[in-house]
């Protein structure tokens, strides 16, 4: 799934089916691209998950999966909070090796350890 919003083409056509269901050729409006082209980039988000597609007649209408968004939406709020977290720990671990009167060069910076 990540692959597929890897690409900006893509993450642009997934915000636009997010406000509802468009055409291909809704779609391939505002990108500079061949039609064939919009298809493959379909086909990739269609393959992921995220979108689906039927087809009515001459028209290929996508919708948005959501259910497949809020995996996607789960998996990077679990990694947020933990990177939040290590990053927590880190900085607590970073702020006691400043209270031993240790420089981050390793000099000596209590002033009642020097000599006048």
């Amino acid at each position: 799934m990540f692959h597929a919003l890897a690409d900006p083409t893509r993450r642009g056509m997934v915000e636009r089916l997010v406000r509802g269901p468009a055409s291909v050729s809704e779609l391939s409006r505002p990108l500079e691209m061949s039609l064939p082209a919009v298809l493959q980039h379909l086909q990739v988000l269609e393959a992921s998950g995220l979108v689906r597609s039927e087809k009515a007649g001459r028209v290929r209408t996508c919708r948005i999966e959501p259910d497949a968004l809020r995996a996607a939406e789960a998996w990077v709020t679990g990694q947020r909070t933990a990177w939040e977290s290590r990053l927590d720990r880190l900085g607590d671990y970073l702020a006691g090796q400043g209270t031993d009167g240790q420089g981050t060069d390793g000099q000596n910076t209590d002033d009642s350890q020097r000599e006048s």
